[in-house]
This record gives structure tokens, C-alpha cells and sequence, in this order.
């Protein structure tokens, strides 16, 4: 017997579940019936009553907080519905547990890659479900049939590589794997393409178009509403917990849909304020280091610098070699006009520069401590008398940030890893604004947040550059650098290869320079 042909009968139980539960195409799947989901007193999800049909792409978009977190628990059974009724081809379910869901072809695809980085691909995609012979794992066995499966699903990913060793827009591929590997009826996507490359995202969208094509039931949870565009057969928006409606994609647009999820209007979104731009901040001079080379450019004061590229173009890298978090080889530093040689994080911190990186979970962020305590973190120094903290200087700093950011928290106690995305990256920020940075590295700063969210984000630039800081924004989302950006830099293969003033170039210019052709 085949590796593959084992993989089949290994979800034989799966396979007689679901053909005794089938419907035709365009009939309804799962529908939610008043769903309702209360923690004590808080309304997560308010009566909810929703209907997904067999062989749709149904997207789900809304603000963070606007309930769509908790929708995915309650489908996957992560958590238990407080009131309400849930019907899977038309007979009443459960869905209490994971297994259980599981089981009916349920499967979710989460943004925040939750698998192993120290063992294999093949590993991975087997998690809990191992092929085993007399007591013993076959890794062979199993390395073979992931790379079948990795193959049909057109991923370029080697099935024997570390987890680790691969980009986090692969690992998410490799979780898009191992669920369909399970066999699927009614897969989840939340925000899948947060990490992925262009190329990846096209390879992820073929494989979304295949699925449906065969009759499964995708839910793609995004705040990209081109995707959502692209993508989608019908569209519900999530606000506040409630269910607001749902529209057929083709008689809806984008205008409409921002209107139902926060009730302000797309213009408000990009809104730049006017800014007098000043005298030079920092200027590099033929910067080279790993990953860029001969990077020329300057950020003046209230002035936005946009870096754009292809994920590997160089622009992150040059990044960490202007904050000192990677060696630079060549080239030079001025600093206010005086040349400055910045060979660590603490040198760029000290001059007054301050990095919101990509990853805020993994580089932003002390997610095992407070809101309060992360905010904090660059100015203890300064709120303390000696080794003792001033407790309250600490709690005015923290409570000030948080007014001014808006961030949606019960109390600064609380721990970062609870908040969401949205949040966080509210919090990363404030954590630099308490520092009274005067340059501002924003690394993809609103990946994985809503348009209201980061509609607020843009209102914090606009305040960073009253104050006179200069920012470089760093973003693989063209709308965002393009319509920000009072000076555009367009990244290719490690060099600068393109320069645009604000508006001055279409996205096709830009994107044609990022790829090359």
C-alpha cells in the first residue's frame, strides 16, 4: 500500500460522516441561528444568524473586536456557544469540541501560524495524526505522502525541511496543508495572506477557487477588500459583535462595506494631514549590508518616506541596518547633518530612532507582560528615582498612552498576548512615542488590522509629524505607501531602484519597477 493510498484510509470514519451529511451545491451547509456567545457579562457575539451554502466563498469582514475571532472558536468548537442553534446539513449539531467539528470537514487556517518550528514540514502536517508500525513513527512514510500532497497543492515546499527554516507565509501554507490534508468540507481563512509573498498569495487563491470548484465551503475572514472582491461570492459584516448583513459581491463595493463595518466613509481612511516638511533627519549615503546595497535616501522632518518591494527586496533589511540590528558594511550615517556610526540598537535608540518591526508578536512586544508594562518599557529609566520606579509616573505614562491611542483595554494589567492585532500594534507604538523618538521605522505596520483601526494608525502619523519626527513607512500594500507617502522608494533586489514624489508615479509604475519587468 502507497503512502497516499494509507493517507485515505487513515480518514475512512471522516469520509462515512460526511457522506452520511451531504447536500447538493448552492444549498445550506451550516447555518447559525441566533449564536450567541457571553464572558460573564461581555457579549462577544451578539444573536447572530447566519447561513453559509455548500461550494461558496463567504467572506467575513469587520473591525478588530467586531466578533469574528470568536465566530471561528464557536465553528471550530474551540469554545461553546452561550445561546443559539447551529444546523450542519440541516440537522441540529453541537460543535463542542475540536474533534468534533474536525470530524464534519470543519477546519480553520489561522493568521498566527500555530504549528512547531522545531520539527520537519511532514511532522507538522501530521501532528496528532502520525503513521506508525509496530510502536514506531514512520517519518519515510510520512515525509512521502506530505510531499504528494504539498505537490497537488501546487506549494514549492520541501516536506523534510525544519518548520523553522521556512518563511512565516510558507509556514502558513504548510498549515493551509495539513488541513486539507484532513479532508475538508468547510474550511476558515483569517487574514491568510498577511505573510505571503505575491506569488504565494496567487498559489493560495488557486488552490481557494479548486476547493470551491469541488464543492467545500471556504470562509475567508481578511481586511483586504480587494481580496475580498476578487474572491468572494457573498460578504457578511461583522460590527460590534452583530451581525449588520450580507450582500451578494457582485451588487456591493467597497464604499458600502466600510460604511456597515465602522460607519465612515473611505475617504476618511487614507486621510493625510498637510505638514510642513523640514530640515533633514537622517540621510544614508551608499548603504550597503546584508540583504541591500548602496542605498541612498533622506527622511526630513513631518515628511513620510515609503519603501516598497517584493518580500526579500532589500527594504526590510536596510531597515535593520539603519537601526543597528544588522552590521553595515559600507556607506554613511548623517544624523542631523553630523555623520554617526550606528552599531547597535542602543546607539540608534540613544540618537532618537525607534523600530516598529514586522513581526510585533516576535520582535514588538513582551507578550507575557502588561499593556502597562510594555508601554513603558524604553523610559523605566526615566520614571524612576535610583532603582526604585515611581509607581505613579509609571501608571500616568501608561494610562496617557493608552487614552491617546485609543487602546480598547479594561485596564493597562492586562496582558499584551490578550489583546488584538489591532491593539498590539497600538501598543508598540506607544511603547515609541513615550520614548520621544524623532525617527519612526514603521515595518508592515497594519498587517492584520482592520480599516478602522488602521485609519487610526494613519491619524497617529499625522500627529508624529506635527510634532516634527519623520517616519519611513515600510509596506507590501501598495494603496498604503502610495497614498501616504510624501516620497516613494521602490526596492528591487537589494538595491533602490525607483523614486517617486507623492502621487507622482500610477501603482502600475511602482508595481511594474518592484517586479522587474
Amino acid at each position: 500500500m502507497s503512502s497516499l493510498e494509507e493517507l485515505s484510509h487513515r480518514h475512512d470514519d471522516q469520509a462515512k460522516l460526511a457522506e452520511s451529511d451531504t447536500v447538493p451545491r448552492g444549498a445550506p451547509i451550516l447555518e447559525l441561528r441566533g449564536l450567541q456567545k457571553k464572558y460573564g457579562l461581555v457579549e462577544a457575539l451578539k444573536p447572530a444568524t447566519v447561513t453559509f451554502l455548500a461550494g461558496e466563498i463567504h467572506a467575513i469582514v469587520g473591525e478588530n473586536g467586531a466578533g469574528k475571532s470568536t465566530l471561528i472558536k464557536l465553528l471550530t468548537g474551540v469554545i461553546r456557544r452561550t445561546a443559539g442553534e447551529v444546523f450542519w446539513c440541516g440537522k441540529p449539531v453541537q460543535l463542542a469540541t475540536p474533534n468534533e467539528a474536525i470530524s464534519r470537514g470543519i477546519n480553520a487556517v489561522h493568521q498566527e501560524v500555530v504549528l512547531c518550528a522545531h520539527l520537519s514540514v511532514a511532522a507538522n502536517m501530521f501532528l496528532g495524526d502520525e503513521m506508525n508500525r509496530y510502536g514506531l513513527m514512520r517519518k519515510g512514510a510520512m515525509e512521502k505522502a506530505a510531499q504528494a500532497v504539498l505537490d497537488d497543492l501546487g506549494f514549492q515546499l520541501p516536506a523534510a525541511a525544519p518548520l523553522g527554516s521556512l518563511t512565516i507565509g510558507q509556514q502558513q501554507l504548510v498549515a493551509t496543508a495539513k488541513a486539507a490534508m484532513r479532508g475538508i468540507r468547510f474550511l476558515i481563512f483569517d487574514e491568510p495572506t498577511a505573510y505571503l509573498t505575491r506569488q504565494e498569495s496567487a498559489q493560495l487563491f488557486r488552490l481557494i477557487r479548486r476547493l470551491r470548484d469541488q464543492g467545500v465551503t471556504i470562509v475567508y475572514i481578511s481586511h483586504r477588500m480587494e481580496e475580498v472582491f476578487e474572491l468572494a461570492d457573498r460578504v457578511s459584516v461583522l460590527r460590534d459583535g452583530t451581525h449588520v448583513g450580507t450582500r451578494l459581491i457582485g451588487e456591493t463595493n467597497e464604499a458600502e462595506l466600510i460604511a456597515l463595518m465602522i460607519n465612515r466613509s473611505i475617504e476618511q481612511i487614507y486621510h493625510k494631514e498637510k505638514v510642513v516638511i523640514g530640515k533633514p533627519i537622517v540621510e544614508t549615503k551608499g548603504l550597503s549590508g546584508p540583504g541591500f546595497e548602496d542605498v541612498s535616501l533622506t527622511v526630513r522632518s513631518g515628511e513620510i518616506v515609503g519603501l516598497y518591494g517584493l518580500i526579500g527586496a532589500g527594504r526590510s533589511e536596510f531597515a535593520l541596518g539603519l537601526y543597528g540590528r544588522q552590521p553595515v558594511k559600507s556607506g554613511e550615517i548623517l544624523w542631523e547633518g553630523q555623520k554617526v556610526e550606528i552599531s547597535n540598537e542602543r546607539k540608534a535608540m540613544d540618537l532618537g530612532i525607534a523600530l516598529a518591526p514586522e513581526s510585533r508578536r516576535d520582535q514588538g512586544l513582551c507578550l507575557n507582560l502588561s499593556i502597562g508594562l510594555n508601554i513603558n518599557l524604553p523610559v523605566f529609566k526615566r520614571l524612576s528615582s535610583g532603582l526604585v520606579i515611581r509607581k505613579g509616573d509609571e501608571a500616568d505614562n501608561a494610562e496617557r498612552q493608552i487614552r491617546d491611542l485609543r487602546i480598547k483595554t479594561p485596564s493597562r494589567s492586562v496582558l499584551a498576548s490578550a489583546m488584538s492585532g489591532g491593539n498590539q500594534q497600538k501598543i508598540v507604538i506607544g511603547k515609541w512615542l513615550s520614548h520621544g523618538a524623532k525617527l519612526f521605522i514603521f515595518d508592515e505596520p497594519t498587517v492584520g488590522v482592520d480599516v478602522g483601526t488602521k485609519a487610526e494608525i494613519y491619524r497617529l502619523f499625522g500627529e508624529l509629524l506635527k510634532r516634527g519626527a519623520g517616519i519611513i513607512l515600510i509596506s507590501s500594500y501598495l494603496p498604503e505607501v502610495y497614498e501616504l507617502s510624501d516620497r516613494l522608494h521602490v526596492f528591487r533586489g537589494g538595491r533602490l531602484v525607483a523614486s517617486h514624489d507623492y502621487r507622482a508615479g500610477t501603482h502600475e509604475d511602482v508595481l511594474t519597477q518592484a517586479i522587474g519587468i
